[in-house]
């Protein structure tokens, strides 16, 4: 028997591996397509995301691949999110194509010793009391396995998330996207954003002499499918906002997108757990949505890895429904706002683009909220009654006398600090560091830190813990 499948092969599912694999379990990742798809819906690895690819050491691979963008975008609107006052070692955005990250992330679950089969679609599952059984369609034809626990994976179509017969409730489509990767003979200078009365649409350099072009158009107001884009279709729409179509020729992939927003009711059913879009779908405004996947499997990796391990603590699998059900709720009303100032294309809401555009210019604090929730650097988990009020807190890059707190995190494994002779600010003199880099618990003698953290160290040093530590 298996001990954990991932179903999805696509960025969430392939760091879901890599991180069960820290964790000294094997695992199965069953992907439905032959080949990696060419076409990168997204685009951007926020701050967040590259704290975490930090503290499990993989960092540096993707920062060579793509341009640091120190701002982000709200809404598409004019004035940007400046980044670079943020707290973390990563004040940018780091633009990398999907396809290369999907590369990244599968040489890294590899080389952690996961077993990736493509071409193997799964059509089923069942459960009962001490397995997950699997239904899958692979070149060789049907078969089953059978798992201690099954994570979806999957995309918002999710086949796990159906046949575990979890809701998947919220809004249908009102207005479509498009989008469009093709060449431009006279493209604008750096990333291009502009909106008016005729739509919206912004302009991203790709690798490779292509440009993508994203937007919408009062004519995508509709709930019906308006059919497949063409590049005459895409010409017309981009001239009518521009002025121009920019010598547009050559397209490489055209796509529409809806905003069809939705939630899975649970991110657990007993033995199956969801990740990532199989668990929340939103209009893709501001790139968040592959970077909040990965944040649900860093959650997910080390409290499963736990359980299958025998470590895990009574009700240890059940938090990660209860911390990451609210950041994707919090992440659905982002994308609904966001998809209403890019969307609104009367008047009123030009007026209103312009106003908050300004605010974000002119209120640093309005800039830096904003900032710090689109990049994933704002989530706190709910902390017990009587908690100290860091309890839940994502632990920034602490420097200690064994080094930094994010190199101290890479065996995925609890952190105790001890900050007595190094106090930092707002900090007391101990805190014990999840493996996803959230604090467990914090106070004024490393002593007091939960049993299960063994013994304290009496200096500004660290000890690892076993990960059956909330």
């Amino acid at each position: 028997m298996e001990q954990v499948i991932v179903v999805g092969a696509g960025p969430v599912g392939l760091w879901l591996a890599a991180e069960l694999r820290l964790g000294g379990v094997e695992v199965t990742v069953l992907e439905a397509r032959n080949e990696r798809d060419p076409h990168s819906k997204a685009l951007t690895i926020h701050p967040r995301t590259l704290e975490i690819l930090a503290f499990r050491g993989v960092v540096d691979r993707f920062l060579a691949e793509g341009p640091h963008i120190p701002s982000g975008h709200f809404g598409g609107l004019d004035d940007r999110m400046d980044f670079s006052v943020l707290d973390t070692p990563f004040p940018f955005t780091l633009a990398l194509p999907q396809a290369r990250t999907e590369e990244l992330l599968e040489e890294n679950a590899l080389a952690a010793g996961a077993t990736v089969r493509r071409g193997h679609r799964v059509t089923g599952l069942t459960q009962d009391a001490d397995a997950v059984t699997v239904t899958a369609e692979g070149p060789a034809g049907s078969y089953t396995l059978k798992a201690a626990y099954v994570v979806g994976c999957d995309g918002t179509g999710s086949a796990v998330r159906q046949a575990a017969g979890i809701g998947f409730s919220g809004t249908d489509t009102t207005v479509w996207g498009w989008l469009g990767d093709v060449v431009l003979d006279q493209p604008p200078a750096g990333i291009a954003n502009l909106s008016g009365l005729d739509g919206g649409l912004m302009i991203v350099p790709l690798p490779g002499g292509v440009h993508r072009i994203v937007g919408s158009d009062p004519a995508s107001v509709q709930s019906g499918w308006p059919g497949e884009l063409t590049l005459d279709e895409l010409r017309a729409k981009v001239a009518s906002i521009a002025g121009t179509d920019y010598g547009m020729r050559a397209p490489r992939w055209l796509s529409r997108f809806g905003n069809a927003t939705r939630q899975a009711e649970r991110y657990r059913a007993r033995r199956v757990f969801l990740a990532g879009d199989a668990a929340h779908m939103h209009f893709p405004t501001g790139g968040v949505g592959l970077n909040v996947g990965i944040q649900d499997a860093t959650n997910l990796g080390w409290k499963l890895a736990a359980a299958v391990t025998g470590t895990a603590k009574d009700g240890l699998l059940d938090t990660y429904h209860a911390e990451r059900h609210p950041v994707g709720a919090d992440l659905l009303v982002s994308t609904r706002a966001q998809t209403a100032l890019m969307t609104t294309f009367t008047h009123e809401g030009r007026d209103l683009r312009a106003l908050l555009s300004r605010l974000i210019a002119t209120v640093p604090d309005l800039s830096r909220e904003l900032a710090e929730r689109l990049s994933g650097l704002a989530v706190a988990y709910e902390a017990p009654p009587g908690a100290h009020p860091l309890t839940g807190r994502r632990a920034p890059n602490l420097r200690v006398a064994d080094g930094e707190l994010f190199a101290l995190l890479r065996p995925g494994r609890h952190v105790l600090l001890d900050l007595a002779a190094t106090p930092y600010e707002g900090w007391p003199a101990a805190a014990l560091i999840r493996p996803d880099g959230h604090v467990a618990w914090a106070g004024d003698d490393p002593s007091n830190a939960p049993a299960t953290a063994g013994p304290a160290t009496a200096s500004p040093v660290t000890h690892g813990l076993d990960a059956n530590c909330r």
